[in-house]
């Protein structure tokens, strides 16, 4: 029987203890200093864009790949096991194009897709309009534009030229999916403890930790964490803010609430906004992508938050009648020097597996994260 040791209980650690529990050879602990999903995983809007992603080959699509194959079986299975319900919405993604450009690109994609087993579908302007209703078109939208004087030119920038479709990609609730993950594997026999704080000693010895593995899913805690043992991952932080929105009526078709999202603005029907039979509804709009300051300070900005909100009511109006509930802000773990996510052993220590660093995607890929980290406890 293995020991393993898993610091953080974000979606990520979360996920990897209970993939992990379904194996019989495993003892499992999970630390963390504060309750689960306390950190960038509270601040997520949950949107796993995988298949619409512009990454189509080597690690970063396998794992986008990988990631989406599992949720499908994940969610129902721990749902099945502990009686608790996912906010999981399953109707897609609609990707909006701001330029011919876009359109062509996309096609050229939906080809790639289609080879590798996944669909896309390309909406002309119409399709767009008769299924998601509440997008402003732009009045200047023209297959075959000519030269317009400045206003228009400024104009045409905010046109809707179509969109991609992707009905495989997801919206998943983050909090709720890491309380449920943590249930599920408690009922496998993995241990939580919270409120606990670990330091990594320079003479590091797993046998004083009572563990044979350890596995760092600490988000931006890694770079403190490596540094004391001599052989430190450089995290920095970057600031997301979004704003929750309270609507009188639901956006376009109450039946049909896909993630809609265009230049990276994206807005998530909360999932009581999934069901017509209700007074209001509820949307994110989200979310903002700030980095540190000369000083490394980050601090979240109110105007950028004010400047998203007035972007999405530009290519979907309907936002104006939405009264503010909630906003929130949150640091999202980016590496530094390397690609994110960083799932690998650390160098010179090779019983101390890292899976972390995942940036912006930490709910996109946290079953393929705990899949990757799988794999190399038995490698």
């Amino acid at each position: 029987m293995q020991k393993v040791t898993i610091l953080g209980c974000g979606v990520v650690g979360a996920t990897i203890a209970y993939e992990l529990s379904r194996q019989p050879d495993f003892q499992i602990t999970v630390i963390d200093r504060n309750m689960p999903a306390q950190g960038s995983t509270g601040a997520a809007l949950g949107v796993l864009m995988g298949v619409v992603s512009s990454k189509t080959k080597g690690r970063a699509w396998q794992l986008r790949q990988t990631s989406l194959q599992r949720y499908e079986t994940l969610i129902p299975e721990v749902e099945a096991m502990t009686g608790l319900r996912i906010p999981y919405n399953r109707q897609g993604l609609v990707l909006l194009a701001t330029s011919l450009g876009d359109m062509e690109k996309w096609a050229t994609l939906a080809e790639v897709r289609k080879s590798q087993g996944w669909d896309l579908d390309l909406w002309q302007p119409e399709t767009l309009g008769q299924r998601c209703p509440q997008i402003n078109l732009g009045d200047s939208w023209n297959p075959h534009p000519s030269p317009l004087p400045e206003r228009e030119r400024e104009q045409e920038k905010s046109a809707i030229w179509g969109a991609v479709y992707s009905p495989s990609d997801r919206q998943i609730d983050p909090v709720a999916l890491t309380t449920t993950l943590v249930a599920a594997a408690q009922k496998n026999g993995v241990k939580f403890h919270f409120g606990v704080n670990i330091s990594i000693n320079p003479n590091l010895s797993l046998e004083k930790l009572d563990t044979n593995w350890l596995i760092l899913a600490t988000g931006l805690g890694t770079t403190e964490l490596t540094k004391t043992i001599g052989t430190p991952v450089d995290i920095r932080p970057v600031l997301g803010q979004a704003i929750q929105l309270e609507m009188p009526f639901a956006l376009g078709n109450p039946a049909f609430q896909p993630v809609i999202t265009r230049d990276d603005i994206h807005i998530v029907s909360i999932a009581s906004g999934l069901r017509s039979n209700i007074a209001n509804h509820h949307y994110w709009i989200g979310a903002t992508v700030e980095f540190a300051d000369a000083q490394g300070v980050v601090s979240a900005q109110t105007e950028l938050l004010e400047n998203l909100r007035k972007e999405a009511i530009q290519f979907c109006p309907g936002l104006a009648e939405g009264k503010i509930v909630k906003t929130w802000s949150g640091l999202r773990p980016r590496p530094e020097g390397q690609p994110a996510p960083i799932i690998k052993k650390l160098p010179n220590h090779e019983r101390i597996i890292l899976a972390t660093g995942h940036y912006r995607n930490g709910v996109l890929l946290a079953p393929a994260t705990a899949i990757a980290v799988l794999e190399l406890l038995h490698s």
